[in-house]
């Protein structure tokens, strides 16, 4: 692509590509925004995997045309997660349809069992998660949930606000 000799040629390749990928990347994330690689949603978190996966093949790229093919993956990939969202805004049907629903897995100090089966949690990671949080006692803990990305949020206090089940299933 660049010069003859081909172990230099792979360098230069590799380097500039390389530069060249993630420059693209950026642009369109401050086309799009910066909720691009959020993973606020399963949506994003699978944006963010595919990103990734398309910036190693842009530094791969043997021709020209995979290069430019590659970049074009990349903006329609934020084209769609950008209409996904304006969409999901604006349908509440279409976000129930492409949207994960957070899952309260504990409530008020209670191991809701049937949930975690459901969610194919194990007690085990339940428990690690609480420790993570700095959580004493189980009676200290208001609620733990599922989100949407896979991540698990513990809420622990005194008390709790109702606003923060908006959303939540199991409740």
């Amino acid at each position: 692509m660049f010069v003859d000799e081909p172990f230099l040629d792979a360098i230069i390749k590799g380097a500039l590509l390389s530069a060249l990928g993630i420059s693209w990347i950026i642009l369109l994330v401050r086309i799009v925004g910066l909720r691009s690689f959020s993973k606020m949603t399963n949506f994003d978190f699978v944006m963010t995997i595919a990103m990734g996966s398309l910036l190693a093949n842009v530094s791969q790229s043997q021709q020209w045309s995979g290069f430019v093919q590659t970049l074009t993956a990349m903006a329609s990939l934020f084209a769609v997660q950008y209409s996904m969202s304006r969409l999901r805004r604006w349908s509440q049907q279409i976000d129930r349809l492409v949207q994960n629903t957070p899952v309260l897995l504990m409530k008020d100090g209670v191991i809701l069992r049937d949930a975690l089966r459901a969610t194919r949690v194990a007690e085990e990671d339940l428990i690690a998660k609480l420790r993570e949080a700095n959580a004493l006692n189980l009676s200290s803990i208001r609620a733990v949930v599922l989100e949407t990305t896979g991540s698990i949020s513990v809420l622990h206090g005194d008390r709790m606000d109702e606003v923060l089940f908006k959303g939540v299933g199991n409740t």
